[in-house]
């Protein structure tokens, strides 16, 4: 059975309708679990300030990226990581550095709040792209859906947003913390039915790191972690943000497109801002209540009713 680019966003052929149908039904709680692992990434990065925001970065690739090794190794024994899925890989693995180094230096000059909202604004940069491609374009339901999530992030981030010169680069750096992140989410797309998550993750990561600790050793900033209670962190953003959300985002992206993928990480801000409201003290208004609820409330409609309109074409 095959499948038009305009509905996968790759061309590429489903060998097992059953197979898909249960994996699609599938998707919605693996980006729901993602989505509640992601929430915490900002605040075990704040947790592990003060080491320098390039360096947290770069540590919680390095550790999930030596964690899935094993997995990564195990690619390699059974041919997975060929030319094509490498090149993927690599490149993955700079937008993963970019993405990465860029808004953890946006959290350290701005708040949560709107550093995490902007950083999510991955959902409408894939989608100007697919507009602009003519490859998996948006339903319009699912522009209904982004229109809502984002005003629903704009409420979240008014009351932060501030006008001052430092807080406008961490405005900046976190929108193109967002573009990497998109291009990270098509790269994994492109190789259709040939991604194996756990080992493009694995490649990435390890590239992502890399990359951050070279851009560290030319800035002449000192490679050190600020103490154990850092290292804890960072060991904690490897296993629960990274090793857990962001690989089910990768898998997800098997089963549908990247729009969808990037509507699920707009859950982000609310869950983020939640906890830092809980764990940190950052308040929050009624305007920011309202915007979760809003937010979350379009994210779930994207989720559900993407995955049915892939099941009644399966």
């Amino acid at each position: 059975m095959m499948v038009n680019d305009q509905e996968t966003g790759t061309g590429g052929q489903l060998a097992n309708p059953s197979q898909n149908v249960r994996q699609t039904t599938r998707t919605a709680p693996a980006l729901t679990i993602a989505v509640i692992a992601v929430s915490f990434a900002a605040i075990f990065f704040r947790k592990a300030f003060p080491t320098h925001p390039l360096l947290c970065a770069g540590f919680r690739l390095a550790i999930a990226g030596l964690l899935l090794l094993p997995f990564t190794a195990k690619a390699a024994t059974r041919g997975i990581l060929n030319g094509k899925f490498m090149r993927y890989a690599i490149l993955a693995g700079l937008a993963y550095g970019i993405h990465f180094s860029s808004w953890v230096a946006s959290l350290d000059i701005t708040s949560i709040a709107v550093s995490v909202t902007l950083v999510t604004t991955t959902p409408l940069i894939l989608a100007v792209v697919a507009l602009l491609s003519g490859k998996g374009i948006p339903s319009p339901k699912l522009w209904i859906c982004l229109a809502l999530a984002f005003f629903g992030l704009a409420l979240i981030g008014s009351q932060d947003f501030s006008h001052g010169r430092n807080a406008l680069f961490g405005d900046v750096l976190a929108v193109i913390g967002a573009a990497a992140m998109a291009a990270y989410l098509m790269l994994g797309k492109r190789l259709g039915d040939e991604l194996d998550a756990l080992a493009f993750s694995g490649v990435a990561t390890l590239v992502g790191a890399m990359s951050i600790f070279a851009t560290a050793f030319a800035l002449g900033i000192p490679i050190r972690l600020a103490g154990p209670e850092a290292l804890f962190y960072l060991a904690l953003a490897a296993i629960i943000p990274q090793l857990i959300g962001h690989n089910l985002l990768t898998w997800s992206l098997k089963y549908t497109t990247p729009v969808v993928v990037g509507i699920a990480i707009l859950g982000e801000p609310v869950g983020a801002t939640i906890l830092g409201w809980i764990w940190l003290g950052e308040k929050v208004g009624p305007m920011v209540v309202v915007g979760c609820v809003l937010t979350l409330s379009s994210v779930a409609l994207a989720i559900v009713s993407r995955n049915q309109d892939e099941d009644s074409k399966l």
